[in-house]
């Protein structure tokens, strides 16, 4: 019965108008047909690529710029989540949730787009690219596109593939460890399916930092992008301020370790040793000035990873301090020639590592220093660019 109901309703879901499905679908999951925007087209370049449909921490969107900038004859589309509007990321294309899990208009045209005006997609994060209705996944979709002769490459940013078994056996602070997070079981079942798709499909895969290579060994490391002239900062770090500003502003708490660094800084807040600023919720159009303004920049200390935030306190010339594994500062120098500048520590060393800085700043701020030349080098979107190279160079077989 529960088979008859279910393909009922995909019957339902697929040939019905919307103004019908957003009638018929659970009421907290309503939309406005009037609402659905229209779909982006490409430029008339000779290469047209579309990435989606996460474009997670705006990188989506960075990409696309990078490609279309460092690489010719290419033109970029990136597809937003809706769970990043709210930190107000630049995209291509806005789509709500509910009309991307539901309507059967904006499915259809999504689909007539990319099979017929793009070249080359980039599907992000596993998710399927035409909607998620009863339960699809992305296998249907890249078939479709691989029929009408679209390349198509898989793309991963962090806990969508991070296996949480995995990390909390090589890392004694994961924040996967036992208890700490009641989504643990469940992300660990998400990421074992989006592993098995991946291994089935067999396409040209991508992560965003070098740890998820542990996950995905046959896959290359795509480096995110920052605009350092936006984040490019006048001062250096301990010139302005009579008390050091120690600042932390975590995407997700408790991957970040929040619960480990707060206390500690918090503490030596009111010892007056700095001042710590925690923040939490700012539109990403504030974090420039926020990151500008501090002195030092704790990213995280459970995950053993370097991204989008570490990046953007680098290009701001900030002392960035993190727990980083050796796996990834081996990788990053290995492929790239030049050592991370980001200082290291653990939960039980972060103390010291932040007194130890504040007693003697030069050489952290000589790293400092180094940081914005990193981030010029490695995550300003040339590199990025020239490792999606080979793939957008490449024509798909099927179809």
């Amino acid at each position: 019965m529960k088979t008859l109901v279910k393909w009922v309703l995909r019957a339902v879901l697929r040939w019905a108008p919307d103004s019908i499905v957003s009638r018929v679908v659970p009421r907290s999951q309503r939309y406005d047909p009037r609402e659905i925007p229209p779909i982006p087209m490409p430029p008339m370049t000779s290469i047209r690529l579309f990435i989606g449909p996460s474009n997670l921490a705006g990188q989506g969107w960075a990409w696309a710029r990078a490609v279309e900038e460092f690489l010719p004859n290419v033109g970029a589309v990136a597809m937003s989540g809706p769970k990043e509007r709210r930190f107000s990321f630049s995209s291509d294309q806005l789509v709500p949730f509910f009309m991307y899990r539901w309507s059967p208009s904006w499915r259809i045209a999504q689909i007539h787009a990319l099979t017929r005006e793009y070249t080359h997609v980039i599907a992000e994060s596993a998710r399927p690219l035409f909607g998620d209705a009863l339960g699809r996944n992305l296998l249907e979709d890249v078939r479709r596109l691989q029929a009408s002769g679209v390349s198509v490459a898989l793309l991963f940013h962090g806990s969508d593939i991070r296996l949480p078994s995995r990390h909390a056996v090589r890392s004694q602070w994961s924040p996967f460890a036992k208890g700490l997070m009641d989504v643990t079981p469940a992300l660990e079942a998400s990421v074992q399916k989006a592993c098995e798709l991946t291994a089935n499909l067999g396409l040209p895969t991508f992560v965003s930092t070098p740890d998820l290579l542990l996950d995905l060994p046959s896959a290359e490391w795509l480096p995110v992008v920052v605009d350092i002239e936006l984040w490019r900062a006048r001062q250096k770090p301990f010139s302005s301020h009579d008390l050091p500003i120690v600042a932390h502003a975590p995407s997700r708490a408790i991957l970040k370790g929040s619960d480990l660094i707060d206390p500690i800084l918090v503490r030596l807040d009111h010892e007056g040793l700095l001042r710590y600023r925690r923040v939490e919720g700012v539109p990403s159009k504030d974090m420039p000035g926020i990151y500008k303004d501090a002195d030092i920049v704790i990213d995280q200390v459970r995950l053993g990873i370097y991204g989008v935030a570490a990046c953007e306190a680098m290009a701001a010339g900030r002392i960035v301090v993190s727990h980083v594994s050796q796996q990834v500062r081996d990788h990053v120098l290995a492929s790239t020639g030049l050592a991370l500048p980001i200082v290291e520590t653990n939960p039980d060393e972060l103390e010291s590592t932040i007194r130890a800085i504040i007693a003697d700043p030069r050489e952290y701020v000589a790293m400092a220093e180094g940081g914005v030349q990193f981030v010029g080098a490695i995550h300003s979107g040339k590199l990025s660019a020239e490792r999606l190279r080979s793939f957008l160079t490449m024509r798909s077989t099927h179809g």
